[in-house]
């Protein structure tokens, strides 16, 4: 990897942190249930590239180990996520 696509990737990483801190700020309390379900289902998608990254497409072994890391932390989140979901659902419901 030269240099030239190590700074475009940097620079891409800093800026969707920037966004994405921004944005997550602007939302009115009301619509974090619903934002953190919409998250969750996005992750989802992690879990399918780290399990493409660990399977063997021809990845060096770092490559798959890595993938393997990416998947069990997409993983966790996915369900975590899931779970704090439910539980502010159950403050909604009647008792």
């Amino acid at each position: 990897m030269n240099i030239e696509t190590l700074m475009m990737l940097i620079y891409v990483l800093v800026l969707a942190t920037f966004v994405g801190f921004e944005l997550i700020n602007k939302v009115p309390p009301t619509l974090h249930t619903p934002l953190m379900s919409g998250s969750n289902a996005i992750s989802g998608i992690t879990i399918v590239g780290a399990i493409i990254c660990s399977g063997t497409l021809g990845y060096t072994s770092i490559g798959k180990w890595l993938g393997l890391f990416a998947l069990i932390l997409a993983t966790i989140n996915v369900v975590g996520g899931y779970a704090v979901t439910d539980r502010m659902l159950q403050m909604f419901k009647k008792k």
